[in-house]
Order: structure tokens, then C-alpha cells, then sequence
């Protein structure tokens, strides 16, 4: 349950909320997850240029943010995993992107498999996201729906193309 719904002034009180809540992404009401994961994708775009031995490590570096910022965050707001932390859309998204193919078509792909299984969460994600009640479990569960999101991908291209 969401102990306090943060407001804008909550959101830049710490370097660690205005992170986790996506630069206000997070304060969008009814749908904060998709607007995080929209914050991500031109950002994606402009990452997809970047060599994978450069955009790994950045990946991890703004994994390991989000660990910190929204395990602040949730202490902070009094749930571990509170709905208007979007940090975890946003890197987990950004996977996608900067991987699959600039085409408008795969990449709307990428983003409803993502938020499908994102809201769906299909084993193990729910089981991580129960085990893991931190920072560290905010950002696998969204990790772990990326991947299926790019192997459901994967498939298709390999199947169908």
C-alpha cells in the first residue's frame, strides 16, 4: 500500500527522490509506471548509439542508482515498493531500447511487452519482488520484465522474420 503520495516539493527534497520518482515522471497520477517508461525512451534512442561494452556498464552504474535512491526513497515514503518510484521503468527500459532496432514497430513492441509484464508479473518476478523488499527488489522485478519482454522479441524475429 502507498503509505503518502509525494508531491513535486517531496520529489526534489533529495537527490535520491527526484532519481527514484523519475524527475517527476512519477508524480503522473493513474499511471506513473508508463510515464516512466516513456521518460526512457528518447533517452534510449540516444544510448542506442553507444558501443555494448560502454552501454553495459552505464546500465549497471544507473541499476545500482536506483538501488540507493529508491531504497531512500521508500523509506522515506513508508513502502518499500511505493507505485510512484519509476527509476526502475525507466532503467529497465532503457535496456530495451537501446537493443532493439529503431523502428517505431519494434519499439512499441518492446514497450507494451514491457509494461505487460511489468503489471502481469509472471514467475519469478512477483516471487522477486516479495523476496526482495528494498531498493534491490524494486529494480530486479523490472530487470527480470525486460528480459522477457526481449526474449518474446527475440523469438518473434526469429520465428516469423
Amino acid at each position: 500500500m502507498n503509505a503518502v503520495r509525494p508531491r513535486a516539493p517531496f520529489a526534489y527534497s533529495h537527490p535520491a527522490h527526484a532519481i527514484a520518482l523519475g524527475f517527476g515522471a512519477g508524480l503522473v497520477p493513474g499511471a506513473p509506471g508508463t510515464a516512466g517508461t516513456l521518460l526512457a525512451w528518447p533517452i534510449g534512442w540516444w544510448l542506442h548509439g553507444l558501443h555494448p561494452l560502454a552501454l553495459a556498464p552505464l546500465l549497471g552504474v544507473l541499476f545500482l542508482i536506483g538501488v540507493w535512491a529508491c531504497g531512500v526513497t521508500g523509506r522515506h515514503l513508508g513502502a518499500s515498493d511505493h507505485g510512484a518510484m519509476v527509476w526502475d521503468e525507466v532503467v529497465a527500459f532503457l535496456l530495451i531500447v537501446s537493443l532493439l532496432p529503431q523502428s517505431l514497430a519494434w519499439q512499441a513492441a518492446g514497450f507494451v511487452l514491457f509494461r505487460a509484464f511489468d503489471i502481469v508479473k509472471p514467475p519469478p518476478i512477483r516471487w522477486l519482488e516479495r523476496r526482495y523488499r528494498d531498493g534491490f527488489g524494486v529494480m530486479i522485478d523490472d530487470v527480470v520484465a525486460a528480459a522477457y519482454a526481449l526474449l518474446v522479441l527475440a523469438l518473434v524475429k526469429r520465428l516469423a522474420l
